[in-house]
């Protein structure tokens, strides 16, 4: 109790500071969550294209430009080539069709008129090629049996109205999953910075000369004073997760009521013991509080950045991820990742979840017994 109420004698004298660092991050956190919320579903658009018709407008020639202007945006631009090309190098037109002269004649005796195209070669050129391809296809399949144009027509136009019905296979809320994966891997910054930060800061007092000249003459275990410090720390830790936890739900919204949500709240304060003891052994280790600014940025940014905090994991390059390996803000946020994607939660899927938990709390382990013995090397000096 004695090493507690020391603990928060200390922590009340800045108590100042850490509550703006904390705020600091948790707005940092909200502010990233907001400029995230940008649409990242894809959502079907009409490309720009010009239409450049050296045939008569009538017959299988009209009906492909009303296909094309139905399923496209149909720019005017002056016919001169040079507008042309300006047009598509300033991206005013994303794909320009050329119909050929006696183009309607030439379809319908099956002569297979070639149809030019200049494109700008981007998805939405890609979008009207696949319109004309389409059109073409099934153009040429009922030419072969039909002669009568009006019929023709009839046919392609059936043919080119009927939609592919979509059957939903998962009812996964995945918007705000993203969203919540997207907070929680953010969170890994912030825990560890601030409990890097708060815990050196309150580690630094603890090791000034004359507390530390008093708990070494005390007949208290080194083991159970580290001990003692190290949950008093937890403690702390808990109180900011805590604070992220009900941040979540304000900002994330519903699905944290869900298991997924529990998930994610069980998997950050998994992380948050592990980051409470990396934050004990770099307090044991420095002497200067001025160097703590400088550890927040190596520690809390490096990993997030490497880890897949800040750019997606499937975004960063296989050699990253293999370096990310060697840090547990790897499991937590593939622990995140995981989480969005489940659509039925029972022993199997929740197995390797479970298992990078455990990872998590290894490295806990391994911080907390390479901090002992750097504590006793020091105090036997």
């Amino acid at each position: 109790m004695t090493v507690f109420k020391a603990f928060i004698k200390v922590l009340n004298q800045y108590k100042i500071t850490i509550i703006l660092y904390t705020v600091i991050l948790v707005l940092f956190a909200i502010f990233n969550m907001q400029t995230s919320e940008q649409a990242t579903n894809f959502v079907a658009t009409k490309p720009d294209i010009l239409i450049i018709n050296s045939d008569k407008e009538e017959g299988i020639t009209k009906n492909l430009m009303e296909y094309l202007k139905e399923n496209s945006n149909v720019k005017d631009i002056k016919n001169d080539e040079q507008a042309i090309n300006d047009a598509l190098f300033y991206r005013d037109v994303n794909y320009i069709i050329y119909i050929p002269e006696n183009y309607r004649e030439d379809f319908l005796k099956g002569k297979n008129p070639q149809i030019e195209i200049k494109s700008t070669g981007d998805y939405q050129a890609s979008l009207a090629q696949m319109m004309l391809e389409r059109y073409s296809k099934v153009a040429s399949l009922y030419q072969k049996n039909i002669s009568e144009e009006e019929t023709l027509i009839k046919k392609i136009n059936e043919t080119l109205a009927k939609q592919t019905p979509v059957e939903m296979t998962s009812k996964l809320d995945t918007d705000h999953l993203n969203k919540a994966s997207f907070y929680y891997n953010f969170v890994n910054y912030s825990i560890l910075a601030s409990c890097v930060y708060v815990i050196c800061l309150v580690l630094s007092t603890f090791k000034e000369e004359k507390i530390a000249k008093r708990t070494i003459v005390s007949s208290m275990n080194y083991k159970s004073y580290h001990r003692r410090l190290l949950v008093s720390n937890i403690l702390l830790a808990i109180v900011l997760d805590v604070i992220y936890i009900l941040l979540s739900f304000l900002l994330v919204g519903e699905v944290m009521f869900t298991a997924h949500g529990m998930i994610y709240m069980l998997n950050l304060f998994v992380f948050t013991i592990c980051a409470v003891t990396i934050a004990f052994l770099i307090g044991n280790v420095i002497r200067q509080k001025n160097a703590i600014n400088g550890i927040v940025n190596v520690i809390a940014l490096g990993s997030s950045f490497l880890c897949g905090a800040f750019v997606p994991m499937e975004w960063l390059p296989d050699t990253v991820l293999k370096i990310a390996h060697i840090l547990p803000s790897y499991y937590y946020i593939k622990n995140n990742e995981i989480i969005k994607g489940l659509e039925q939660i029972n022993k199997d899927t929740i197995g390797p979840i479970l298992l990078n938990m455990g990872i998590v709390l290894l490295f806990a382990i391994a911080f907390v017994i390479i901090t002992n013995v750097i504590a006793k090397r020091k105090r036997t000096k």
